[in-house]
């Protein structure tokens, strides 16, 4: 289940019969990294984790290495349109490794609403769409609603054409393996001449077009 309390989970499960429960609530990859060592403990498969986990981290740090000598732009992780929410729990850790920075973000914690003159005073310069729990398609809808905050033309990520949609609800959102794909999508989006992105063709959509 996604984001339930734990008594909302506890009382779920009361009809099933006795089951050892796991709740996770991670904030950083890390802690995503230990859920997997937990799963692994309670279904006997405590060698099988450890590989996923070393395969990720490899991931992970070829992504670092290859953009490590580049220039990090200023990121700006949107994770509500509408009222405004920056990005938190793993998000900007995964700017960090892929080459950005996103000072706006708050780093393993929960989001929190922001004003948008706050983002606005910050001006990206690259602008990543990422509503937890949607699609790309509905991600990409969004920028309807961009439109209307004031000074939304004058952000550089907007006169660059650096606004982009993603797949959150598959890349961003849920923590698990997958993430690594987020690093590698947005090593992809921030350095694309450094990065290739050989993953799903709906993973994410230059808005460049349509945000003017």
């Amino acid at each position: 289940m996604c984001a339930p309390s734990k008594p909302q989970a506890l009382k779920a499960l009361e009809r099933l019969p006795k089951a050892k429960i796991l709740y996770f609530t991670p904030h950083s990859l890390a802690e995503v990294w230990d859920n997997i060592r937990e799963v692994g403990a309670a279904t006997e498969r405590n060698a099988r984790a450890e590989a996923l986990i070393q395969r990720c981290r490899d991931r992970l740090e070829k992504v670092r290495a290859t953009t490590a000598g580049l220039r990090r732009p200023k990121v700006f992780c949107m994770e509500w349109v509408d009222p405004v929410y920056n990005a938190g729990h793993w998000v900007s850790e995964m700017v960090s490794l892929a080459g950005g920075r996103d000072e706006l973000a708050s780093r393993e914690k929960d989001s929190v609403r922001i004003p948008w003159e706050k983002v606005a005073a910050y001006a990206p310069e690259v602008l990543i769409v990422s509503p937890c729990g949607f699609d790309l398609e509905k991600a990409a809808k969004q920028v309807a609603l961009l439109r209307e905050y004031k000074g939304w033309e004058l952000l550089p990520a907007v006169q660059t054409g650096d606004v982009y949609a993603v797949d959150a609800n598959s890349y961003f959102a849920r923590p698990g393996p997958r993430l690594v794909e987020g690093v590698e999508l947005l090593g992809h989006i921030l350095h694309p001449e450094a990065m290739d992105w050989k993953g799903s063709d709906v993973a994410f959509e230059n808005l460049s077009l349509s945000v003017r």
